[in-house]
C-alpha cells in the first residue's frame, strides 16, 4: 500500500501508462499478424503491402517505448525475409 501521495500518484500514473502500452502493442501485433497471414495465403502483393503498413507501427512502438530497438529490428527482418520468400 502506498504511504505517501507521490506513491499514490505513482501508482495511478503506472496502471494509466500500463493500459496505453497494452493497447499499442496489440495494434501492433494486429498489423504483424495482417502480413503473416497473407504470407501464409501465399498472397505476396498483400503480404508486402501489409509489410509497409506495419513497418512504421514497429518504428512507433519503439519511439514510444513498447519495445526495444532490437526486438523491433528483428522482427521486420524475420517478416521481410518471409516475405522476400515468396
Amino acid at each position: 500500500m502506498a504511504n505517501t501521495p507521490q506513491a499514490t500518484k505513482r501508482i495511478r500514473r503506472n496502471q494509466n501508462r500500463e493500459a496505453i502500452n497494452t493497447a499499442r502493442r496489440s495494434r501492433i501485433r494486429g498489423f504483424i499478424k495482417k502480413v503473416e497471414t497473407a504470407i501464409e495465403g501465399g498472397d505476396k502483393k498483400e503480404a508486402e503491402e501489409a509489410l509497409r503498413n506495419a513497418q512504421p507501427e514497429l518504428a512507433r512502438g519503439v519511439a514510444r517505448g513498447v519495445y526495444h530497438k532490437n526486438t523491433a529490428s528483428r522482427k521486420m527482418s524475420r517478416l521481410s525475409k518471409r516475405v522476400a520468400a515468396l
